[in-house]
């Protein structure tokens, strides 16, 4: 099952880290393993999630650095759909969707993100490294869906 990936910067200076997979089952299976949100955000690595209601905490250690999102989930047509209300960027979304596909799902995930809202950090962690970080977590999640339909 081969990735699709692209990273760069966006005509609206946000930049974008995209991952596509197909996973063998169908998009009902899929979407209720995505929308159980706890552990499908646990299998990115991360190394803390909390949910209350619409409320996602992650807490990740990463090279030097601890970082913490305080995230909503907001509702769109997407099968899950998270903004930052506080953490390291002036502004992050993350997107999943889905769709039936032969051999069974495409599931397309999508980051966008502006700036780190960290002097210091904003110095030593560039967009490549950011890119390069989003880029496990997202395989990490796509690996536990074939795991879990497997």
């Amino acid at each position: 099952m081969a990735n699709a990936y692209s990273a760069g910067r966006w005509p609206s200076g946000m930049e974008r880290v995209s991952l596509t997979r197909t996973v063998p089952a169908d998009p009902e299976t899929v979407t209720d393993l995505i929308t159980d949100v706890e552990p499908f955000m646990l299998a990115a690595g991360f190394d803390e999630v909390t949910l209350d209601g619409d409320d996602l905490g992650i807490t990740n250690r990463v090279g030097l650095f601890e970082i913490e999102l305080d995230l909503e989930i907001v509702e769109t047509d997407a099968v899950l759909r998270y903004e930052q209300r506080q953490g390291i960027f002036e502004s992050m979304m993350t997107e999943y969707t889905v769709e039936a596909v032969d051999g069974g799902t495409e599931v397309t995930a999508t980051t966008e993100y502006s700036a780190l809202d960290l002097p210091v950090l904003g110095e030593m962690i560039d967009s490549t490294v950011i890119s390069r970080q989003r880029k496990k977590e997202l395989n990490k999640q796509f690996d536990w869906l074939v795991e879990r339909v497997s």
